[in-house]
């Protein structure tokens, strides 16, 4: 017959309690790399729906841009807030924009052959468009531009 010897008493058991602690060790790591990848999800996230609000930013100063005409005396001129969906009908955010008269200016470099330097001026607007996405991203974007008209009349 084939007996095994006797293990000594100081061994019994040992294998295991290493093998538990690589164990925790083990699964410590994949909670920590987990947490980090769900961490970089986050923050990619973040950057797109923040890129998305400065997008519909743009398209808020682009729209009041085409939106014209521009009045030197009406006061602001406001784009109300318009929503905004992908191809597939999703949600993106929304954007709202104004267009404020600022001043009216004389025309820098204006040329003489076309009349009078007092017979055109140069009318500045100003645009301020905000776009919302998701996340509470948001973007402000201010617009400067100006317009030459006849003197008096725009």
């Amino acid at each position: 017959m084939n007996h095994l010897p006797a293990l000594p008493r100081s061994q019994r058991g040992a294998s295991l309690v290493i093998g538990l602690v690589l164990l925790l060790v083990l699964s410590i790591l994949a909670v920590s790399t987990m947490s980090s990848a769900t961490f970089g999800l986050t923050m990619a996230g973040n950057a797109q729906f923040s890129e998305n609000a400065f997008q519909l930013a743009e398209t808020g100063v682009e729209v009041a841009i085409n939106d014209g005409p521009f009045c030197a005396g009406c006061g602001p001129k406001a784009t109300p807030a318009t929503a905004v969906a992908d191809a597939d009908g999703n949600d993106i955010g929304e954007y709202e924009a104004s267009t404020d008269y600022l001043e009216c200016t004389a025309v820098e470099g204006f040329s003489e052959d076309y009349g009078s330097a007092d017979s055109f001026k140069a009318y500045h607007f100003q645009i301020n468009s905000t776009g919302t996405a998701a996340r509470a991203a948001r973007s402000v974007h201010q617009q400067d531009f100006f317009l030459v008209g006849p003197n008096g009349c725009l």
